[in-house]
């Protein structure tokens, strides 16, 4: 059950396109803005005046990032959370009606309830990295569509295809370009760009979005890294029956750039290709060998980065 009122209340924010509801305690009047610069910014400052003990919003797919960018620049304790969570709180108390004063209502008493850890933003230079970096995956699965289109496009068609496959071909040469310049003027990107290169089978891209996508890489115990990408099993066991392990959650853009690492891998680096062929051996299904692969040569690039070693061909 939510806890009660304090001097210091919790805080949640429902973030919409256009408007953000906001729960100052878990009782007081909910107060809507819009999700713009100028309503963000009077959000801020009537949430300073708050000093809230912890704000919580849900990640919305980019919805929220300009009030949590702002939120962290004063210095708001501010926690991002994954939307099941507050849903799954949501249902747990018996809440069955939904509206955004509500889901704002909601979040404020799973911050007290729950208190999650608050968010700590990358820095500007990250940002604009895993901005590029994402921009370059959009851009890649356009070219991707119009390839595939060209196929089957009547001739009418083709010279328009033809015509943006060159534009989408020379804008993504200039977004590496700008990855690349951005890596390179950094000296931390540089060198852990530098020790990632040495692996076979890590290629450009996947270094990059390491870097710009998973900033606790080399930070973290292994544990906790395969659980932040999401290639850590779980267990679903009751009383005596053990189920399948499984993976679920984490980055996907960063577990897809590590799965294609991984099938590269699988024909360049000794180390991965070995305890690939040791599983199947052992009688594991190829889909199962492979996320062990995933897992394996994530513990790696970890330990690399933790103790900037460069690769060392050992098991």
């Amino acid at each position: 059950m939510p806890r009660a009122e304090s001097a210091t209340p919790y805080v949640g924010i429902d973030v919409s396109k256009d408007t953000l509801d906001v729960a100052v305690g878990t009782k007081a009047e909910i107060w809507t803005v819009p999700n713009t610069l100028e309503g963000v910014a009077e959000c801020v400052t009537r949430l300073q005046r708050a000093e809230p003990a912890l704000i919580v919003v849900e990640s919305t797919g980019g919805l929220e990032r300009l009030v949590l960018e702002e939120l962290c620049a004063v210095g708001l304790p501010v926690a991002l959370v994954n939307p099941a969570r507050p849903k799954a709180f949501a249902e747990a108390v018996g809440q069955q009606a939904k509206t955004d004063a509500l889901d704002a209502r909601n979040l404020a008493q799973f911050a007290a309830a729950i208190q999650p850890e608050p968010v700590t933003l990358p820095s500007e230079s990250r940002r604009q990295l895993a901005a590029l970096v994402a921009r370059r995956r959009q851009v890649l699965q356009m070219k991707v569509a119009e390839q595939n289109r060209v196929h089957t496009a009547r001739k009418s068609q083709r010279a328009s295809l033809e015509a943006h496959l060159v534009w989408l071909t020379g804008h993504l040469e200039e977004l590496e370009a700008q990855i690349g310049a951005l890596i390179d003027a950094d000296p931390v990107y540089r060198v852990q760009a530098a020790l990632l290169a040495t692996v076979p089978g890590v290629g450009t891209v996947t270094a990059h979005t390491l870097i710009a996508e998973l900033p606790e890489l080399g930070q973290c115990s292994r544990k906790e890294i395969a659980a932040l990408v999401g290639v850590a099993p779980y267990n679903h066991d009751s009383g005596t029956q053990r189920g399948y392990r499984a993976i679920h959650g984490g980055r996907a853009a960063v577990r897809c750039a590590l799965y294609m690492a991984t099938l590269s891998s699988l024909r360049w680096n000794p180390v991965i290709r070995a305890f690939y062929e040791h599983l199947l051996d052992a009688g594991k299904l190829k889909k199962v060998a492979l996320v062990a692969c995933m897992h394996k040569l994530l513990r790696i690039l970890n330990a690399m980065l933790k103790n900037g070693a460069t690769w060392q061909p050992v098991s």
